[in-house]
């Protein structure tokens, strides 16, 4: 049987300022899994033009894509967050916690200029583990 991902925040290193884990292990005997840049496009096709509904998309998304390999968010390991406008972490925050609970994948945000189409106001970068 395969070993569980392990989350820390270790004592010796500041509180995390968001939720997230400063540290995520990943078993010896994983399989990795890397997910192109996740983004809100709908079932339609469409691309929402607000962030809140773009932000509520991409973790539908997500989730869908996890699914598809028999996974789900706790064997997601890293989260990296590219958003070309400020996020409404309250609205955010309710997307990752009915994602995660409160066991949170590691984690990096960056406000970025642009991202692949001018359209987009944030793309999340999945990396996950089983």
């Amino acid at each position: 049987m395969k070993s569980k991902l392990v989350r820390k925040n270790p004592m010796q290193a500041p509180k995390p300022v968001g939720k997230y884990s400063h540290v995520t292990i990943i078993p010896k005997d994983a399989t990795m899994y890397a997910l192109s840049g996740q983004i809100g496009i709908g079932y339609d096709d469409q691309l929402p033009q607000t962030l809140l509904e773009q932000i509520t998309n991409t973790f539908t998304n997500i989730e869908t894509i996890l699914a598809t390999e028999g996974i789900d968010a706790n064997h997601i390991v890293k989260v990296n967050i590219w958003a070309t406008e400020e996020i409404d972490w309250d609205h955010f925050y309710l997307q990752w916690e009915a994602m995660f609970g409160d066991s949170y994948p590691s984690m990096t945000i960056a406000y970025v200029s642009a991202l692949g189409l001018p359209e987009i106001k944030i793309e999340l970068d999945i990396w996950a583990a089983k």
